[in-house]
C-alpha cells in the first residue's frame, strides 16, 4: 500500500494506493460523513477490486485529513475528489479507465462527479435515498444523473431507505442496515462480479 497527500482547494486529501498486478481500470472509493476508509464494506470492495484486476485508491477527504467530524459542504466535497481525480488520474492512473465509488456520502460524491470526471462507472455503497424518517427529502436525483453503469448495494433494512433500479442501474439488496457489516463477505462477491463484467467490454 502506498499513501500520499494530494493538494485540493479545500486542503490536502489522502489516497491510500491498493495496486493490481496487471491493471485493467482504477477504482477511486470515498467514506461516509462520519466515517473513514477502513469501513469494512470500503475493504471488502477494495479487495473484490484487485481480485479482478483492479487499482484501488480510498481516498479521505480534507475535513477528514484536517481532523474534523463534521463533512464539508457538497460542492466543496465534490471539488476536492474532481482534484483527487484530476491527480491520480495522472499520476498514478494514467491510461486506465476509473471507476468512482463510496459509501453513504461518499457515494453521493460519486455520482454527482461521475459526468465531469469521466467515470465509465459507479459503485454505491449504502446509498442514502433520504435522511431516516424523512422519505420526502429524496436524493434519487443524484442516482439518477448517473449515466454509466452502477452498482447500489443496500442493506434490507437500511433507514436511509431503498433506491430502485433502472436501465444501466443494479440495485443489490443484502441482510442488514447502513453499516452493511452484516454482509460484508457478499457485498465483496457482487462488487468483484460486477466489477469484472463491466470492465470486459474495455479490456
Amino acid at each position: 500500500m502506498t499513501t500520499l497527500l494530494v493538494d485540493t482547494p479545500h486542503g490536502p486529501a489522502r489516497a491510500s494506493l491498493h495496486c493490481a498486478h496487471e491493471p485493467r481500470a482504477a477504482l477511486l472509493l470515498g467514506h461516509g460523513a462520519g466515517g473513514g476508509v477502513e469501513a469494512p464494506d470500503l475493504v471488502a470492495a477494495c479487495r473484490a477490486a484487485n481480485s479482478v484486476g483492479v487499482h484501488v485508491a480510498l481516498i479521505e477527504q480534507p475535513y477528514r485529513v484536517a481532523g474534523r467530524r463534521a463533512p464539508a459542504p457538497a460542492n466543496q466535497l465534490d471539488t476536492a475528489w474532481l482534484s483527487v481525480v484530476e491527480d491520480l488520474g495522472e499520476r498514478w492512473f494514467d491510461g486506465l479507465p476509473l471507476v468512482f465509488g463510496g459509501r453513504s456520502s461518499g457515494a453521493r460524491v460519486a455520482c454527482r462527479t461521475s459526468v465531469e470526471g469521466q467515470a465509465v462507472a459507479v459503485l454505491c455503497l449504502a446509498f442514502p435515498v433520504h435522511p431516516p424518517g424523512k422519505p420526502e427529502k429524496s436524493r434519487m436525483a443524484e442516482l439518477d444523473g448517473v449515466e454509466v453503469a452502477t452498482l447500489v448495494v443496500q442493506g434490507e433494512n437500511d433507514p436511509f431507505g431503498q433506491p430502485v433500479g433502472a436501465h444501466h442501474r443494479e440495485v443489490v439488496l443484502l441482510k442488514g442496515d447502513h453499516s452493511l457489516k452484516a454482509s460484508v463477505a457478499d457485498v465483496g462477491r457482487y462488487v468483484g462480479e460486477w466489477m469484472d463484467r463491466v470492465l470486459r467490454p474495455l479490456d
